[in-house]
């Protein structure tokens, strides 16, 4: 049993050192400065979408929507930037609200009116995406300002501005979960809904609070996005929630709620992050690549089913 425990608190990191020591000997160029940087700016998006996945999925429920709102808020941000002549951070802080409007309206739809969680971010999946290419006809924006870059390429004593802001997140949702009596409700919601609404917790306005701040957490991963492909792109970033999700689980999130850490999401979304960039170095089809990343979610979610049959995790 003690073997058990220890391989559930521990064997992502394996998995981790694992993959990391596989591409570092089958590449040449995975341990060059130039790619790691890189796996840290592609690893930050997932990140910061994963602390908000977290807690969608501690609560019992699931947002496939983030993909979508990353691209409406690139998009929004740039048409406010390059047509409307406002400036690049103050576009950038309305995108923000735009995709946090989302969120807030998805979780009001969970609550108001019974909504499966599903279903209510595969509407907004698709309304957030088609206004997407509304807003841009289908054709990219283009025409950023230099200081839009810094955002998404920059560096701060040298380290990637994504993966600091990564970083600040991570730590921004540690305190949620694990310090603030909002985490503790969290956790409650998760375990059992009912027992939570009877004991006193206001359960709607917790959801709606949880699915807002995952609307944040993609919208400010969209910014970044916007960024580093200097344009506003309505077809970004499709299928971008399947790498948050698989990231999450594999971090220990159990998609029935109420148990995982977020300290071990961040070894998850690593191990998606370097797997996506080894098997893109390896020059691995496109098309096997979402074959090995569906194989990778299969499996995280059948070990979480696995381990709450075996009612040894905690």
């Amino acid at each position: 049993m003690k073997i058990k425990n220890l391989i559930n608190k521990f064997g992502i990191y394996v998995i981790l050192i694992i993959i990391f020591v596989f591409f570092a000997i089958c590449t040449d160029s995975f341990l060059s400065p130039k790619n790691l940087f890189n796996i840290g700016r592609q690893v930050s998006m997932i990140g910061i979408c994963a602390v908000g996945m977290t807690m969608v999925l501690l609560t019992g429920g699931i947002d496939i929507s983030v993909g979508s709102i990353i691209a409406l808020v690139g998009v929004v941000c740039a048409k406010l930037t390059v047509e409307g002549n406002i400036p690049f951070y103050l576009s950038a802080v309305l995108a923000i609200l735009v995709g946090t409007l989302c969120g807030l309206i998805v979780g009001f739809m969970v609550m108001k009116f019974d909504v499966p969680p599903l279903i209510a971010t595969l509407a907004m999946q698709t309304i957030a995406r088609g206004l997407a290419f509304i807003l841009t006809g289908g054709i990219p924006v283009y025409g950023l300002p230099d200081s839009a870059r810094f955002v998404g390429q920059g560096y701060i004593a040298g380290v990637p501005t994504p993966l600091i802001l990564m970083v600040v997140i991570f730590a921004v949702g540690f305190w949620l979960l694990e310090k603030t009596r909002f985490g503790r409700h969290v956790y409650a919601i998760g375990g059992n809904e009912e027992v939570s609404r009877l004991s006193g917790i206001n359960v709607p306005l917790r959801k709606m609070q949880i699915y807002s701040l995952s609307g944040l957490f993609a919208s400010i991963a969209g910014i970044i996005m916007l960024s580093r492909i200097n344009s506003g792109q309505p077809a970004v970033s499709e299928g971008f929630e399947m790498d948050v999700i698989t990231g999450a689980v594999l971090g220990g999130v159990s998609v029935a709620g109420g148990e995982g850490r977020i300290l071990n999401v961040v070894a998850g979304v690593l191990v998606m992050g370097i797997l996506s960039n080894g098997m893109v170095l390896l020059n691995l089809d496109e098309y096997w690549q979402w074959v090995v990343k569906g194989i990778v979610l299969f499996v995280a979610v059948a070990f979480d089913n696995v381990q709450k049959k075996q009612g040894i995790k905690g």
